[in-house]
């Protein structure tokens, strides 16, 4: 820590009076992830000295969160153009991102069930959004508008049963869901994984999206 301290020491002339007029939002962002204390010692400070090591590491976990989160929100944008410019389903399988949906929506209600923090589990509701986004295309394009009303709905009701008042889905039964989360999520690569080889090529699937996905989960 000493030695990144040594590095920081002399840019701090000229990085001190931005970071201590940070706008206001901005600040508060900063507060709202490592607290005043750490905000107060690195931030407006500039102090990374080993007196301040744990607060150093709580920076760089948040940090790291959080660029989790924005590839996240941005992982299946690629595909996502791809489908709308090309109109086209071919190489896409529903099924495939119906699962991965699954998956990633348990895990995402299970998330803030338990309250755990934001950073920990927003890429999931990014990514699952996207994939809801898909998954309807890929209908709308295949021909079956009323399916893809029909797949919205439904969604909305399973959003209901796991978010909703009166938890009609208990804590007991969404750890097991959230147990079979995760082969769930990779049960999902089958049915795309057919798609194409029984198709014979890739279609409109974009790989930006598909390497993207896998490497945040």
């Amino acid at each position: 820590m000493d030695a990144l301290d040594s590095i920081i020491s002399p840019l701090k002339p000229i990085l001190s009076p931005i970071t201590n007029n940070l706008p206001g939002p901005l600040n508060n962002f900063a507060v709202s992830l490592i607290g005043q204390q750490c905000n107060s010692a690195l931030i407006q400070k500039l102090d990374f000295s080993a007196a301040n090591e744990a607060c150093v590491k709580l920076a760089i976990s948040k940090a790291l969160g959080v660029a989790i989160i924005s590839a996240a929100s941005i992982v299946k944008i690629p595909q996502l153009i791809k489908l709308v410019n090309s109109q086209s389903a071919i190489g896409l399988s529903f099924l495939s991102y119906v699962l991965e949906t699954a998956s990633y929506t348990v895990t995402l209600a299970y998330s803030v069930r338990n309250g755990f923090p934001f950073s920990t589990f927003g890429e999931t509701a990014f990514i699952a959004i996207q994939d809801v986004a898909i998954a309807a295309l890929i209908l709308v394009y295949s021909g079956r508008s009323t399916g893809a009303a029909a797949f919205i709905a439904v969604f909305a009701g399973v959003l209901y049963a796991l978010f909703g008042p009166g938890d009609l889905v208990d804590m007991k039964t969404l750890s097991l869901l959230q147990a079979c989360a995760g082969v769930l999520g990779l049960a999902a690569k089958v049915p795309q994984i057919w798609t194409i080889w029984s198709e014979g090529a890739t279609g409109q699937l974009s790989a930006f999206a598909v390497s993207g996905t896998a490497g945040l989960t």
